[in-house]
């Protein structure tokens, strides 16, 4: 088995609880209208031919829908779009869903380029974002929404309570260390790396802002002590091809 063949062995496992978590559904509304606020900042006015690289379940592509985005997601995992394609059907959105490799989109062109929390999953992270350059239009927008998981004492505490309130894990199974081994971003304790990648795949006007409201929203859902323990930094990093 390749490494895609067991990233996308492990992400079709996981689609089946993925969406337990309240953080990868964005199910909490709190949370839900400061992602939304979000993508209102920072995507055109709608409607706009939106990429959703790493779309998984479906969470920000429905979000992006619902504000009157033409959404295209994109996921190597069928089992994931499976699911976004349930989710859509379920709230009368029409996504356009497409399996395939990251550094591999479909050809637009696109007004925009989105993803959460996917970079870290990338074996190769400069070259999708090249990639996604390519397929947006001159001027078009690139949205990465990232956390930094920097505290392992703390990360390691939060485990502890989260088995001793019998909280169920965010995945089936821990990430294989054999490939997160060979993922250039996996691991990343400050925003650096990013900056970087974006910048070496060709991107201007690179910008940052903490997203301090979906932090608030995050701890509020999931309430004390995991509330706490979980918290972590959250940032939109935006560009213009």
């Amino acid at each position: 088995m390749d490494l895609y063949e067991r990233i996308r062995a492990f992400w079709d496992e996981d689609a089946r609880t993925y969406d337990r978590s309240p953080g990868h559904a964005a199910s909490d509304p709190g949370e839900a209208a400061a992602w939304r606020a979000i993508l209102v900042r920072h995507l055109p006015p709608p409607p706009a031919r939106v990429l959703d690289v790493g779309a998984g379940t479906g969470a920000m592509s429905l979000l992006a829908a619902d504000l009157g985005h033409d959404v295209t997601g994109l996921d190597l995992s069928p089992a994931m779009l499976d699911r976004a394609r349930e989710k859509a059907a379920a709230r009368g959105r029409s996504l356009s869903l497409v399996v395939g490799r990251s550094e591999d989109p479909p050809p637009g062109p696109f007004d925009a380029v989105m993803e959460r929390h996917v970079l870290w999953t990338l074996p190769e992270p400069v070259a999708a974002l090249a990639a996604w350059r390519r397929v947006v239009r001159p001027g078009g927008r690139l949205l990465l929404l990232e956390a930094v998981h920097g505290d392992r004492r703390r990360d390691a505490v939060a485990g502890l309570v989260r088995r001793v309130l019998r909280t169920p894990p965010d995945h089936h199974a821990p990430y294989p260390a054999e490939v997160v081994a060979v993922l250039p971003l996996a691991g990343a304790r400050s925003l650096r790396p990013i900056l970087e990648a974006v910048a070496a795949a060709g991107w201007r006007r690179i910008r940052v802002e903490r997203l301090r409201e979906v932090e608030r929203a995050r701890r509020r859902a999931t309430g004390w002590p995991l509330g706490a323990l979980e918290q972590v930094p959250r940032y939109a990093v935006t560009a213009s091809a």
